[in-house]
């Protein structure tokens, strides 16, 4: 898997530039962080099925969360239960954050059934299967997607190992001849101050998140 440029967290250049702009790093957008995992699900006659994935939530965010689970009287199991239910049903309107293309013809999904959140060394993990609304062939085809929050409040990116995409941050099943890339960014200077000005208050205009989300690209023979 290549990446086409060194692999940079926009939340960082959100607050230098929140700095310039409101002299105060706490207000840049975004507020958080999900190092994602991707991996398509082709069954044996080269069709894509489904996407899994895996999002890991970022440090402060899980410990926030897990305090706050441990403390209930259900327990901790039984909150990160409730917890995956809400996370889905939460996600279900927004398309699970998920946009995907086939050949420029937007894919259609269906609804997520088979989901799971877990504890793994601190952090908070949502793993969820997403199926295509139909299977689709994906031989001599080139398909995109993008995972994002559409508000930017959480930053979505692919995870990574020393500045380049981990083993697992997208992968296939099946046999198909096919390679894979993450696309960085570049969103326009614009869209970067945009999303600056925001505070913790202020809620994006739906779609800023789109601008700043990396693409994961396959192309198969």
């Amino acid at each position: 898997m290549t990446r086409t440029r060194p692999r940079r967290r926009w939340r960082y250049w959100m607050v230098a530039l929140c700095c310039l702009v409101a002299g105060e790093a706490a207000l840049a957008h975004p507020h958080g962080w999900i190092d994602l995992r991707m991996r398509l699900a082709v069954d044996d006659r080269g069709r894509l099925t489904e996407l899994e994935q895996t999002w890991r939530l970022d440090p402060f965010y899980s410990l926030v969360l897990l305090e706050e689970l441990g403390q209930a009287e259900e327990g901790l199991e039984a909150g990160l239960d409730r917890l995956g239910l809400e996370i889905r049903d939460n996600l279900a309107p927004q398309g699970y954050f998920t946009e995907m293309a086939l050949e420029g013809d937007a894919v259609a999904f269906g609804e997520v059934e088979e989901y799971t959140v877990l504890e793994r060394d601190g952090r908070v993990e949502f793993r969820f299967r997403l199926p295509l609304a139909e299977p689709l062939p994906l031989a001599g085809s080139r398909l995109r997607y993008r995972v994002f929050d559409p508000t930017y409040y959480l930053e979505v990116v692919h995870e990574a190992e020393d500045d380049a995409p981990a083993a697992d941050a997208l992968v296939m099943s099946g046999e198909l001849d096919c390679e894979s890339r993450i696309l960085a960014p570049s969103p326009d200077p614009e869209r970067v101050a945009e999303a600056a000005r925001l505070d913790a208050t202020d809620e994006a205009e739906p779609g800023l998140g789109r601008h700043f989300a990396e693409t994961g690209e396959v192309t198969c023979r």
